[in-house]
């Protein structure tokens, strides 16, 4: 539990907890026991309190606060741990565990975050990091990047989707017979839906642009080279390829963070498989011969 909405919890159990109690006619104490365990501020049926949580709870309260914590407000909040472990396990008593969907969800979600952190939390030195981008330097190469020139057909409602492709094509055979770009422009394009920047880009940019059919079609042509008549937002497009920039991966220097943390994800994906595999390797597994 951390700032307001930790304390906002505890309000609204204490809330509860006291309609309860009021309800029945009873006065709700948790008396301090002797001979706890070691790390323990309380036990609950047996299970302890433990008071790293405790004063984590008291640390979160007191960030709320403008005056210090007193006693009653110290009580507070090793009540709240009691009422929470007492329904927690009121909880497992009902099966909630396994009949519960979104308690199984939260619980999995937990354990799987338990198991990436320990092993994510190591920090690689600097020949690991040179080691793991060595071996995985495809992972990180970035995309070339493509200059493309268009020609937009407008179609419906502008013009029949039948004479827009007719029109378009004529603009690819009118380029490609080596007529001025700018003629066949000014004599048969429309205004395009969303104009091609005269630049460098990934494909992933230039698809917002055009669509992904159209840059893989583009990508495919060589520099200089004419497409065929291309589907696009709002009709038909004519595209030239007018520079290529090929894929490259930046130095180790100035990706070093996307590096850790990339050997950092991958620690923690083969910590889990491993530990699940354990799991697996101690339990008594049977299923079904043939699956509905």
């Amino acid at each position: 539990m951390s700032g307001s909405r930790s304390a906002e919890r505890w309000l609204a159990l204490g809330a509860l907890v006291g309609l309860a109690a009021a309800a029945a006619g009873l006065a709700m104490r948790t008396p301090r026991a002797a001979g706890l365990p070691a790390g323990a501020v309380a036990t609950v049926n047996g299970t302890p309190v433990r008071s790293v949580e405790y004063e984590r709870a008291v640390g979160a309260l007191a960030s709320d606060r403008r005056t210090p914590l007193d006693d009653e407000d110290r009580r507070f909040v090793l009540d709240r741990l009691v009422d929470e472990e007492l329904l927690v396990q009121r909880a497992l008593e009902l099966g909630l565990v396994r009949s519960d969907r979104r308690v199984r969800s939260d619980l999995v979600g937990a354990l799987i975050d338990s198991v990436v952190a320990d092993a994510s939390q190591h920090e690689p030195d600097a020949a690991e990091l040179r080691a793991f981008y060595d071996a995985n330097r495809d992972w990180f190469a970035q995309p070339g990047r493509l200059r493309l020139r268009q020609i937009a057909v407008a179609g419906p409602p502008n013009r029949d989707d039948a004479l827009a492709l007719a029109r378009a094509s004529e603009v690819a055979e009118r380029l490609r017979r080596g007529e001025a770009w700018d003629a066949v422009e000014s004599a048969l394009a429309d205004p395009p839906v969303a104009p091609v920047p005269d630049d460098l880009l990934p494909p992933t940019k230039l698809g917002q642009y055009l669509g992904t059919s159209a840059v893989e079609a583009a990508a495919a042509l060589a520099p200089g080279a004419i497409s065929d008549p291309l589907r696009v937002a709002g009709g038909w497009s004519v595209l030239q390829l007018t520079q290529r920039e090929p894929p490259s991966t930046p130095p180790l220097e100035e990706i070093e963070d996307q590096v850790r943390a990339e050997l950092r994800r991958r620690a923690g994906d083969t910590a889990l498989r491993r530990y699940v595999e354990e799991l697996r390797q101690h339990a008594e597994i049977r299923v079904a011969g043939a699956l509905p």
